[in-house]
């Protein structure tokens, strides 16, 4: 399908995986049964030819590249020297979402994918204008995608069963009062079906 690119945010191991620090989130993901509906929506997506870009984040471990005092968030994060260092697993994408034919655009700073990254480009390139957003969360990044990829001209569409946030009553109010005002909200079986 031309024109269309799924966007992962950050489902990466130390996020919402098996070394994640954000215990939270994973159970919000559990429950609504995120990273399985993710893996669906990935799967139909190749399968009709639409590019997967994972955005995922990482730091260096002397931080180069990366603001680290301007946002309370970041401080309370790198008071752990090893959090999401570059070239550790935490990094990685969850198995269970990667495939060789797969895109990435690491980031170094911020809370969204596009600002300091060449994404807008590659996108470009591939000569998308739209975007379906899957990821999280819902407090900082998917926000973030949607607001930037707007601005950016893109047409956004967010995957409501493949976002989460927490606490639970905050993820579903930025749903209906953020994101609804930027994109369009669909599930992972309703663009599955549309793209089969």
């Amino acid at each position: 399908m031309e024109g269309v690119a799924v966007l992962v945010m950050e489902m990466q191991r130390g996020v919402v995986g098996d070394l994640t620090k954000f215990p939270d989130l994973v159970a919000a993901c559990e429950r609504h049964d995120v990273v399985a509906n993710t893996a669906r929506l990935l799967h139909a997506a190749r399968a009709a030819g639409i590019p997967v870009i994972h955005c995922t984040a990482a730091f260096r471990p002397d931080r180069a590249g990366s603001h680290t005092a301007n946002c309370p968030f970041i401080v309370s994060l790198l008071k752990d020297p090893e959090h999401m260092l570059e070239g550790t697993a935490a990094v990685e994408v969850l198995p269970e979402l990667r495939d060789p034919a797969d895109l990435e655009s690491r980031r170094h700073h911020g809370f969204s994918p596009f600002t300091g990254t060449s994404l807008d480009m590659t996108l470009r390139s591939l000569g998308i204008s739209s975007v379906v957003a899957a990821g999280v969360s819902l407090n900082l990044g998917i926000p973030g995608l949607t607001l930037e990829a707007v601005n950016l001209g893109y047409r956004v569409t967010v995957v409501t069963d493949a976002v989460a946030g927490i606490p639970e009553e905050y993820a579903q109010a930025v749903l209906k009062n953020t994101i609804a005002l930027l994109a369009a909200r669909a599930t992972a079986a309703d663009l599955i079906e549309a793209w089969t």
